[in-house]
């Protein structure tokens, strides 16, 4: 069998999810792995979107939040306040999945501008969403991003989601009521905090991939943790499905 390094990311992420009983999820890549996950490792997941679909089981994936699709397959529709306010910032959702266009190493997320001048950036992006609530609230956290050191920089130019600020102790003088991210997966490996520092430490390469390659891609002196085990390659019922779901409708 033969997978792109798109597809090992996306079932690595989706493998994360086993065991999980809901997931607040982020439209793209995060839609992908989470629907992936409901249909192989976790049937009982939970998708809950921004805008209100709770238990989502869309038969294709969605352009947006506003998707029609998220309605007409969810279990209940509910108002963006409740699913924030009841939901989201009561710590009712396990996981929260995320991705970012510039990440550091304490896994601080920047989704708002690109530059040192926010009223004037080189490049502004879509903004916050709901991704400052996800990464404050949920018990957990997962990151799904493609790596390369314009991403994972030495210091993001804006902290749009508060991973871990400045390092230890830092969520709870914030009083961030969740774990934070617990998880980065990329399309190189995968990246988890180290439980002193909170920095972001490599414990995992996808296969075909060297630790050289991951540091390569990173922006800062990036932690490696001994030994760094290997991804299992994807089987051909997730490759099968994982096609299915980005070509048409899935059942």
């Amino acid at each position: 069998m033969s997978w792109t390094a798109e597809e090992m990311m996306t079932v690595a992420a989706a493998r994360a999810l086993a065991g999980h009983t809901s997931c607040f999820v982020g439209i793209g890549a995060p839609s992908t792995a989470a629907n992936l996950a409901r249909r192989l490792h976790a049937p009982g997941l939970a998708l809950v979107y921004e805008s209100g679909t709770i238990g989502a089981r869309p038969r294709t994936l969605p352009l947006s939040i506003g998707d029609g699709e998220l309605a007409t397959t969810a279990d209940a529709v509910v108002s963006v306040p409740e699913v924030f306010n009841y939901w989201l910032q009561a710590g009712r959702i396990d996981v929260g999945f995320l991705a970012a266009a510039q990440l550091d190493r304490f896994a601080n997320i920047n989704t708002t501008v690109i530059g040192p001048d926010y009223r004037h950036p080189t490049l502004r992006l879509p903004g916050a969403g709901g991704a400052p609530e996800i990464a404050a609230s949920c018990r957990e956290v997962f990151i799904l991003v493609r790596h390369s050191r314009r991403t994972f920089v030495e210091a993001v130019d804006f902290v749009t989601s508060v991973g871990y600020g400045d390092g230890p102790g830092a969520r709870q003088r914030l009083g961030l009521r969740g774990r934070g991210p617990v998880l980065v997966v990329t399309d190189l490996g995968v990246l988890e905090p180290d439980p002193a520092s909170c920095e972001l430490t490599l414990t995992r390469v996808h296969p075909g991939v060297e630790v050289a390659d991951v540091r390569a891609a990173t922006g800062w002196e990036l932690a490696v943790a001994g030994p760094v085990t290997e991804t299992e390659p994807p089987t051909e019922d997730e490759l099968a499905l994982l096609r299915a779901l980005t070509e048409g409708p899935v059942p």
